[in-house]
């Protein structure tokens, strides 16, 4: 009998040595996710209302950079931009497509937030490339083919784009390119046009997709073709006016057979 206690008492002994109860540990770990919780709610607040409920993160000042032609306050009206909101809650995205839908001059532009009170509205304007005569008017075309913007004077600089497609080829070629793809095309032309000869370059001109030709300011002309193999073109159109000073024509549509007339 005295065996058998005292080994009952050394088996509850080594049992009261273990690991504390289970219950009790889940305890704990909920007091602790309790207590996180409510200092997040309580850090939670204060933020909240700094960024939508105080005066001191509110859209005051709106800043315009990037602009040439089109003024600050011009972009600054057709933005929209709404003063007194929460900065923070300002749609950047819908200002950015407002103002691109608005003024057609805008190419890209990038609305910032400039803390504590500013948005910034940063502009990159269109380039016209050729412009088109209509009536009194000139219509600027950017490097896209884009048709953004009329003023009352050509640009300086630029050529002008003349779609003088030939009657027996217009139809058909219209019907398969569509205008916007031969004013593209036109476009292709005058941006790969050696720099010295678009300086002089008066007008491009447009009889059909593979009928492009320049006519410079002196009266010379070029036979271009097709906006293909464009510097390959720019570099025989170089190599053959200094070829042939006095030529009054020259033709590099195909740039493996170019040919020079007149004098």
């Amino acid at each position: 009998m005295a065996g058998s206690t005292t080994a009952e008492r050394g088996e509850r002994e080594q049992e009261s040595s273990g690991p504390p109860p289970r219950p009790r540990s889940r305890r704990a770990r909920l007091r602790v996710i309790v207590i996180l919780g409510l200092v997040l709610v309580f850090l939670g607040f204060p933020t909240i209302w700094l960024f939508y409920g105080s005066a001191w993160l509110r859209a005051e000042t709106v800043s315009v950079s990037g602009t040439r032609v089109l003024t600050p306050a011009q972009v600054e009206a057709a933005a929209g931009v709404p003063l007194g909101e929460p900065l923070i809650s300002v749609d950047t995205e819908v200002i950015e497509t407002r103002l691109r839908r608005t003024l057609l001059r805008i190419d890209s532009v990038d609305v910032v937030r400039s803390w504590p009170h500013g948005i910034g509205l940063k502009v990159v304007e269109r380039t016209p490339v050729l412009f088109v005569q209509k009536g009194g008017k000139f219509i600027e075309v950017d490097e896209k083919g884009v048709r953004f913007a009329t003023v009352p004077e050509p640009p300086k600089g630029v050529p002008a784009l003349e779609l003088t497609l030939s009657r027996s080829g217009s139809a058909a070629g219209l019907r398969r390119f569509g205008e916007p793809r031969l004013v593209r095309e036109a476009v292709g032309v005058a941006r790969a046009v050696p720099a010295a000869v678009a300086r002089e370059t008066r007008a491009v001109k447009v009889r059909s997709y593979d009928g492009i030709s320049l006519e410079l300011r002196d009266g010379r002309t070029v036979t271009w073709g097709s906006s293909e193999k464009g510097a390959a073109k720019a570099r025989t159109l170089t190599a053959l006016m200094k070829a042939s000073p006095g030529a009054r024509h020259f033709d590099v549509s195909v740039p493996t057979a170019p040919a020079s007339s007149g004098s």
